[in-house]
């Protein structure tokens, strides 16, 4: 590089945000602010009489981890029209972090254009740099300098972690229907006002509107949008998602709310990552990878209603076009053999109407029966299901109320409980498939990758079934600790056994899904079937205690219990050929008549007959 009499001078200042929390928390001194900067490099100008300071550029807030920095591309445009041949910068750490990137421009592009490079504090002058300092010198401190970028990134990460996994929200700005506490900004508090325009969205879905239902009735209301609403409170929020001038409601907002479990009170964080610690760009993480916890924060929505929301969002309904709101079975009527969702259709005549329910797929020509079942009929047999079903229940549980605080040994719980005794089969099963492994490959039945493979997902099954015996075991411990009051409403029994018409509320409190078959034969799979399932059993094996203990003459509640299945058999149905239907562990319900008596591992069972 040829020397020139006279410079015009760019000086360059960065100030990162990491620095400027270090400056704030660690109390150093203003070495690395803004304003030293500048007056060093003033400084440092004034000393020379072969330059002067055509202009500052500043980039205050900016990492050095790449260049797409503001202060730093005017100043280049600057230097290709020939405004500015010198570079003064207080270190290189000032100049950038990449140690790829700030090695090409110093040693290639800014040399190209004649352009001078100083780094004052690092005493670095491409001008007068020998061989040493511009290829030895120059590189180790490039390098070390992105060293530190990589080694903070990785501190960042680490101590986000921790916090997430702690339940610390650790979000720039709170999800719409909460606002951070005033005095501790990783803690969520409920938004009032935002917060019940959330609980209205969940409601309006479980009512079976649909998304885009919501958001034009949100729209219509004159609701704002969760961007307005946070630029109407001051904050700068920006979002990646595309919008209008004024954005509004969408369907994909609605959605977005309505599948957010942070409303239950749970902190799900984590669901993106960096690609790079020198790049913008994020990535998908897989759901699994999601850290959640439980129970940070108040919630918006009741955990029953979220669930219940989230097996009506595949289901997307359409409201009727003269009534303007979805009928009674939306999201819920099911074809029992294509599983499709039963299409509603109104048929008029002389001034009559009938209303019915088909299935789709037979107007697509895939096979399946229409399937047709009056409106008023599926309403009657589906009530009178429920009730019946809702008077067992209330009498099996008054049984369980004398269950409370009483010891059980787990260790023989296998001996009546069918679902549990099924698992430790199963369990056995994987034990006697894997020990057999190794005898097979040592036979040459098999080779020893084929050993490795099987022998992985035996295991792999055989942890999977574990996890289900405990979720089961302990299903069955927290009814003994606390009664069946612990896991079920009772209250909703009692009024579903009130009701004269069926309504959408005690759908959508009780069952999960109907199921229609082509003789018109109705399935009623209910919400928390597991839990139903183990209430009967604890009932059945208390009934049957009382009678031993009536026979000896002893009292029924002597020493430890141990509760069982009875003669119940767990997910059986008494109605229609179940396993033909397809549909497992669930009482098949004729139209015309309904049956009760005992409960399996889904929901309705039957004994017994009752004229609907």
């Amino acid at each position: 590089m040829k020397a020139k009499e006279f410079y015009s001078a760019g000086l360059y200042l960065r100030l990162s945000r990491d620095d400027s929390a270090m400056d704030a928390d660690s109390g150093r001194t203003e070495s690395i602010s803004i304003g030293s900067q500048r007056e060093l490099l003033r400084s440092f100008v004034r000393s020379r009489r072969d330059m002067e300071i055509y202009d500052t550029y500043v980039d205050d807030g900016y990492s050095g981890i790449n260049f797409d920095r503001p202060g730093f591309k005017r100043m280049m445009e600057d230097v290709r029209a020939g405004k500015v041949d010198c570079i003064i910068v207080k270190d290189l750490s000032r100049f950038g972090r990449d140690y790829i990137e700030a090695g090409r421009l110093i040693q290639k592009d800014l040399p190209a254009l004649n352009v001078r490079f100083i780094a004052v504090t690092d005493c670095f002058d491409s001008l007068t740099a020998d061989y040493n300092e511009t290829s030895l010198v120059l590189p180790v401190k490039n390098f070390v300098n992105d060293s530190y970028c990589r080694d903070i990134s990785g501190k960042v990460r680490s101590h986000q972690k921790v916090k997430r996994e702690k339940g610390e929200f650790i979000g720039a700005f709170a999800v719409y229907g909460y606002c951070k506490d005033g005095k501790d900004k990783n803690r969520l508090v409920p938004d009032s006002y935002a917060a019940q325009i959330v609980k209205n969205i969940f409601d309006w879905k479980l009512d079976g509107m649909s998304c885009a239902a919501i958001a034009g009735k949100l729209n219509g209301l004159g609701i704002l949008s969760p961007l307005e609403y946070k630029k109407s409170k001051g904050e700068r929020f920006a979002t990646g998602f595309p919008t209008k001038v004024k954005a509004g409601w969408s369907s994909q907002a609605v959605k977005r709310i309505l599948s957010n479990e942070i409303y239950t009170g749970t902190m799900v964080q984590g669901r993106r990552e960096k690609i790079s610690y020198k790049l913008d760009k994020c990535r998908e993480k897989p759901k699994e990878e999601w850290i959640r916890v439980e129970g940070t924060h108040v919630p918006v929505v009741a955990r029953e209603a979220f669930d219940s929301v989230q097996k009506l969002l595949p289901v997307d309904s359409r409201t009727s076009g003269r009534e303007g709101k979805p009928h009674l079975f939306c999201g819920l009527l099911f074809c029992g053999d294509c599983m499709e969702p039963m299409t509603r259709r109104v048929n008029r005549y002389k001034g009559a109407e009938k209303v019915s329910f088909i299935c789709p797929t037979r107007n697509s020509g895939l096979g399946c029966t229409r399937h047709t079942i009056p409106e008023d009929e599926l309403r009657r047999a589906v009530l009178k299901g429920l009730q019946s079903q809702a008077a067992l229940f209330l009498d099996e549980s008054r049984v369980l109320s004398r269950i409370e605080g009483m010891e059980m040994d787990f260790g023989e719980l296998s001996r009546y409980d069918q679902e549990i005794a099924r698992l430790r089969g199963e369990e056995q099963k994987y034990l006697a498939l894997r020990s057999g492994l190794y005898e097979d490959m040592k036979a040459g039945i098999i080779t020893q990758e084929d050993f490795y493979s099987f022998r992985s997902i035996y295991e792999e099954q055989y942890a999977r079934i574990q996890d289900a015996i405990g979720k089961q075991e302990e299903m069955v411990r927290a009814l003994f600790k606390a009664g069946v009051a612990s896991g079920i409403r009772l209250e909703r029994f009692r009024e579903a056994l009130e009701l004269t018409e069926l309504n959408r509320d005690v759908l959508v409190a009780f069952v999960d899904r109907i199921l229609v078959y082509e003789d018109k034969r109705i399935c009623l799979e209910l919400k928390n079937r597991e839990l139903y399932s183990k209430v009967m059993m604890l009932a059945g094996y208390m009934e049957r205690r009382e009678a031993e203990a009536a026979r000896a003459g002893m009292p029924a509640h002597r020493g430890r219990t141990v509760p069982t299945a009875g003669g119940m058999g767990a997910g059986k149905a008494e109605t229609g050929d179940v396993g033909k239907t397809g549909c497992r562990e669930t009482a098949a319900v004729p139209a015309g008549d309904i049956r009760r008596g005992e409960m399996g591992a889904a929901g309705y069972a039957v004994n017994g007959r009752e004229a609907v």
